[in-house]
């Protein structure tokens, strides 16, 4: 099995790369977001996920292993296949998908071609039990972040209801999910729903 490929970009297609490894060109499947960020003649190092069927070999390649076992994850809901992984892992990073899935902010994955609400909600159902045991690329590194990590989704009315109060004024579900939890962090979590609003608020300006 093929876990990693270090050479040089020789040709770019529409969702994949050809990587030159010593003289052996690999066709490899990336994001558009990595894609975005690769030329030819570049030096690149992917980490592979080798897709192996009766018909095909197809190689999945990442910028880092975090990326991969996130590929992995998505691909354990039905209804999630190799292309629709690689566009969530375009349209969002790791820790992007942590609190969208925490947040569950179906909106977030429906606005990902090929993701109707029913596999978005399936997304969200699924994998919000297993997303805190996800690799991220540093997602309590930042002191003005929220460590999802140690943290649960908000139980309180209070909290939710401050989450639905933001998402009516026009913020997405995730950005809501997390400027409540640091306003419910930082400040008395038994404030009025009024005062959380307003902290999440300035949470949100700070962001």
């Amino acid at each position: 099995m093929i876990g990693k490929l270090k050479g040089i970009v020789e040709e770019l297609g529409d969702d994949s790369l050809i990587l030159d490894v010593g003289g052996v060109g690999y066709n490899v499947f990336i994001s558009s977001r990595l894609l975005a960020n690769v030329t030819v003649g570049q030096a690149l190092s992917l980490t592979i996920e080798m897709n192996v069927r009766e018909d095909h070999i197809h190689l999945y390649g990442f910028p880092d292993s975090i990326e991969r076992d996130w590929f992995r994850l998505l691909a354990t809901v039905q209804g999630v296949g190799n292309k629709t992984g690689l566009a969530i892992l375009a349209a969002y990073t790791p820790e992007k998908l942590v609190q969208a899935i925490m947040a569950r902010d179906i909106a977030a994955f429906k606005a990902v071609s090929g993701i109707g609400p029913k596999l978005a909600e399936r997304i969200v159902t699924e994998l919000k039990d297993k997303v805190l045991k996800m690799p991220t690329a540093g997602f309590s590194k930042s002191a003005s972040s929220v460590s999802f990590t140690s943290h649960q989704p908000p139980a309180t009315n209070h909290q939710s209801d401050a989450i639905s109060a933001l998402v009516n004024l026009g913020y997405s579900r995730s950005d809501a999910y997390s400027a409540v939890v640091k306003a419910s962090q930082n400040n008395d979590v038994n404030q009025s729903i009024d005062a959380l609003i307003r902290l999440s608020l300035k949470e949100l300006v700070r962001a």
